[in-house]
């Protein structure tokens, strides 16, 4: 089989040459359940022939809606079988997006996880005009529903099980590299999500050259369970696993993924910023609990193994006694350590979707963890930029993915052209033609340089949100941002200062960890509003930004972007209040607008400000919060007006 173009072409592929390994699992009941590859494609066909016998034609959108699990994969890969179109959507979407995306695309089938996603397509077929048929894999909680238009997956398998393959055989023959492979959303920071159009030529060129960047092969691990909308986990659950043949493990539910990982142990990893940071913040809360000689143990590890370890990962020279030290650490302290975070076996990890604290990043490279970082869009089928090996660092995102251009314009914004870029926004030219010229180079709306001495490309910040003090110096919220993440109690932080004199910022506490504090010091509180403007706290958290600001005084290029006023928000910023997007990403126009009054207050030299805001209930229903918010001074560190040496032009 040497002509291998699409996803369909590599699944035969590892079917003939990797027939008895393991291509997916899923923990079930407490047991790791096991599907060879022989095994998946025998299920992937049969339910391709089984939505050809129940009228899918050649071009029909099927969205799959739910948890990574196994046969939610596999009916997206039966899809583009039978000539159809998979369409991810995201598990914890309300109605109203479902409703948006399905009606968008025209979907005519919808697959969905269990009772949960049923009950969300129910509650809006009546607007979705092409909606015909919804197949269910796990039907408890439905033996009362209507079943005209709603089938088990089981039954869909067993129609196709007994129908002609000739059909999908014809279809899959006049499937080549450029037709379609799955259509992914954007996460809609600015507006409505984009349905963003990739062929098979785009996911198949990108996984072969990122898997080869970094020697990825079929006797390695991965852990899905990261969203299935997300084209991260599309390249590493399919792309990626289709062109290298590796195991895809698909965790319990959401709540047992730390311990999942721990028992796969997984040797390629992947993880947004947001689960570093959480994973940290746990290790930092029992490392509170611990004992005075545990805590010491632990204290005096990390400081040998943050300037040790990142030099021993990248094959430089280490003192004998330094080297010693390091492993005696390894064994007692690190080695236990990593293995209690599930990333013992991690051959290559990366982080992306947000740019990551140089503090958070450096804490894993120290425990040994081969920890790198990517820069990818969805409209690139991930990969731009890759780290090689001995090339890490915390403040860029690398080089170029092999077959990748880079090109910096003259506002200071980063341009690619890939095979991996994508076809078209689906029913949305002008979009498409506003961000991909004739000649294939792709506006990323990110603000960048490439270093010349080493052709690293280093991400500023959005570029629609790097702007300006009325100084002129530079102003770039992320960076600031990510540096006060990386205290375990601060769970999110918004920057603001753009035209303005200085810069002030809304944070939300970490619930977790401020609530292990409190109960460690007999705190009585009784909801997050209360414990946020806790005295003790606002005073925990003052502390924290003083400190970022003495690192950013040093930035000479960002200097300017210390936080002088602060607040903590009387609620956690919401992807169902249309906060932030389903991947966590802040929508910083809309909480702008939304927090007018408190932004206002911190500039005007307000101590305390009254606001209610409405919010949204997991049932959907409305509500209002009232507060009385205490506004904090932070003392920030005197700098000389320097020009920025990065010109970014002003919207």
């Amino acid at each position: 089989m040497t002509d291998l173009h699409t996803i369909p072409d590599f699944l035969d592929r590892n079917a003939a040459e990797f027939g008895t390994a393991a291509a997916y699992r899923e923990k079930e009941f407490g047991i790791w359940q096991e599907w060879t590859w022989a095994d998946t494609r025998a299920e992937v066909h049969a339910m391709a022939r089984g939505l050809i016998r129940d009228g899918l034609a050649v071009g029909d959108h099927v969205a799959v809606l739910g948890r990574n699990r196994p046969q939610l994969y596999m009916a997206m890969v039966a899809a583009q079988c039978a000539g159809g179109i998979p369409v991810p959507l995201y598990q914890d979407a309300v109605g109203e997006e479902i409703a948006y995306a399905l009606e968008h695309c025209g979907a005519r089938f919808v697959v969905a996880g269990d009772q949960e996603q049923v009950d969300k397509v129910l509650e809006v077929a009546d607007r979705i005009s092409a909606l015909h048929r919804t197949y269910v894999l796990d039907e408890r909680g439905l033996r009362s529903y209507d079943r005209t238009n709603l089938v088990s997956l089981a039954d869909l398998r067993a129609s196709g099980e007994g129908a002609d393959g000739a059909e999908m055989e014809r279809r899959l023959g006049q499937q080549g590299p450029d037709t379609t492979c799955v259509m992914l959303y954007t996460s809609g920071t600015t507006g409505k999500p984009k349905g963003v159009v990739l062929s098979h030529r785009n996911i198949v060129a990108t996984s072969k050259a990122s898997s080869e960047f970094d020697g990825l092969r079929q006797s390695d691990e991965v852990l899905a369970y990261l969203p299935m909308a997300w084209v991260g986990d599309f390249i590493f659950s399919i792309g990626q696993a289709m062109v290298t043949g590796f195991t895809v493990n698909c965790p319990e539910s959401a709540d047992t993924v730390m311990h999942d990982l721990r028992e796969i142990g997984p040797t390629y990893y992947f993880a947004p910023p947001r689960v570093f940071e959480t994973q940290l913040t746990n290790v930092m809360i029992r490392m509170e609990d611990a004992s005075p000689l545990k805590k010491r143990m632990f204290d005096r590890a990390m400081a040998l193994a943050k300037r040790v370890g990142p030099l021993l990962l990248d094959g430089k020279p280490v003192s004998a006694s330094d080297r010693l030290r390091y492993r005696i650490a390894e064994a007692t302290v690190l080695g236990p350590l990593k293995n209690t975070l599930g990333l013992s076996r991690v051959r290559v990890g990366y982080t992306a979707g947000e740019a990551i604290g140089p503090e958070l990043f450096d804490f894993y490279r120290a425990l040994g963890i081969n920890l790198k970082q990517l820069y990818g869009q969805t409209e690139a089928s991930v990969f731009i930029t890759q780290q090689k090996d001995d090339e890490v660092r915390s403040d860029t995102v690398g080089t170029p993915t092999p077959g990748v251009e880079l090109r910096i314009d003259d506002s200071g914004e980063v341009f690619y052209r890939s095979p991996g870029s994508f076809v078209e926004y689906y029913q949305n030219p002008e979009s498409t033609a506003s961000t991909k010229d004739p000649e294939g180079w792709v506006a990323t709306g990110d603000a960048g340089f490439i270093e010349p001495d080493t052709g690293h490309l280093r991400i500023i910040d959005r570029a629609k949100d790097v702007g300006k003090l009325a100084s002129g110096a530079l102003f770039a919220p992320k960076y600031v941002e990510n540096k006060l993440k990386f205290y375990p109690e601060i769970y999110e932080a918004v920057v603001f200062g753009a035209g303005k004199d200085r810069c002030v910022a809304f944070l939300n506490i970490d619930l977790t960890a401020v609530g292990n504090w409190a109960e460690r010091n007999n705190i009585a509180y009784s909801s997050y509003q209360e414990l946020a403007g806790h005295p003790q706290v606002l005073d925990t958290l003052q502390a924290h930004v003083e400190a970022v600001n003495r690192s950013v005084a040093e930035d000479e290029m960002l200097s300017g972007c210390q936080v002088h006023r602060f607040l903590v928000l009387h609620k956690q910023l919401d992807a169902d209040d249309e906060e932030m997007t389903r991947t966590q990403k802040v929508k910083r126009r809309t909480i702008e607008a939304k927090y007018a009054d408190l932004i206002e207050a911190l500039y005007d030299g307000s101590e305390r400000v009254s606001t209610e805001t409405e919010v949204t209930y997991e049932d959907g229903r409305k509500g209002v919060i009232r507060a009385t918010l205490e506004l904090r001074d932070a003392k920030v560190v005197p700098v000389a007006a320097k020009s920025p040496k990065v010109e970014v032009a002003a919207e």
